[in-house]
């Protein structure tokens, strides 16, 4: 597959800005069960309070009773692929399909947590969409972080000075600088006409992802869950934890949350692959207007490195 093209890379194109308020970390913690999407096996993860400066990172065991690992949450230990995104150790260790947990983190400000998985290597898809950990962290509750002496960070977001750009054959990814956090994102399904060419756009807030993003569910093409599943994916997958479309009819499983909700779904995966760009408990998605068609979780990693190589 070839790589995207990147605009030049132009010194001083970030910064990072203070946004007035303090890290903020899980009140207690919570933990939740269920499906790993392509491995198929039950999981849990367990989800806790992690100091100032910590950021998120993944917990796993190393096998033959050697302890556990942390993975962070950050950009150069993800592996992006058409259908998930995975985090690495060079040691072989992962954690996959991360990106709707973190999706659910970033969006409502949980900039510093730790997340154990048990029973497998994946997040539990839930019901295939961030609705679950949404609802997860707003039974505990955030607080206010602080590291080992007790003191308080105050939280960062990296703000676009100037615009950015990746593009692979017809799919592309665009960021042009904002005060504020925008996302305007596309997908066009002609092999499936009851999903079409969408579009969707907002501002971020936790109140607006908790409405609006979260409850998007994750989708398929029906005529091509057997092809994925002799691939040995989705072998979790069901019509209670995904939206399956036929190309000759309609929706399998109605009714949808919104009319658009594919579209929207996309850009619940794009902020937890933006999530990646996060350092130290900081936020990761940018203070841009992020315009992105047809991008999936490869082109939203790949777009996260260029921003990482600049800073």
């Amino acid at each position: 597959m070839p790589r995207p093209r990147a605009l030049q890379t132009l010194s001083h194109a970030f910064s990072w800005t203070p946004l007035g308020k303090p890290q903020q970390t899980l009140a207690s913690e919570v933990s939740l069960s269920g499906i790993g999407l392509h491995s198929g096996v039950p999981v849990t993860a367990r989800l806790f309070p992690a100091m100032a400066g910590e950021g998120r990172y993944f917990v796993v065991s190393e096998g033959n009773g050697n302890g556990r690992r942390r993975v962070p949450a950050t950009i150069d230990h993800a592996v992006g692929s058409a259908l998930c995104t995975t985090l690495v150790m060079k040691e072989g260790k992962r954690v996959r399909t991360v990106e709707h947990l973190l999706s659910a983190l970033e969006g409502l400000g949980v900039d510093n947590c730790g997340i154990e998985i048990e029973g497998g290597d994946e997040v539990p898809l839930l019901d295939g969409s961030a609705k679950g950990w949404v609802e997860a962290v707003e039974q505990v509750g955030v607080c206010v972080a602080k590291d080992s002496n007790g003191s308080h960070k105050e939280k960062m977001a990296p703000f676009l000075h100037k615009p950015k750009f990746v593009c692979r054959k017809d799919s592309f990814l665009m960021a042009f600088p904002s005060s504020k956090s925008q996302i305007t994102y596309g997908i066009n399904f002609p092999q499936a006409p009851a999903i079409g060419c969408q579009w969707y756009s907002c501002f971020m807030d936790d109140a607006i992802y908790s409405k609006e993003i979260a409850p998007s569910r994750t989708f398929c093409i029906y005529e091509e869950v057997e092809m994925m599943r002799k691939a040995g994916l989705i072998q979790g997958g069901s019509l209670e934890n995904a939206m399956v479309c036929s190309a000759t009819t309609s929706w399998l499983n109605p009714p949808l949350h919104f009319d658009d909700e594919p579209c929207r779904h996309k850009l619940l995966d794009l902020v937890g692959d933006f999530s990646l760009f996060a350092q130290n408990g900081n936020q990761g998605l940018p203070l841009a207007h992020i315009i992105a068609y047809k991008a999936g979780h490869s082109l939203h990693t790949e777009f996260v490195r260029h921003l990482s190589n600049i800073l």
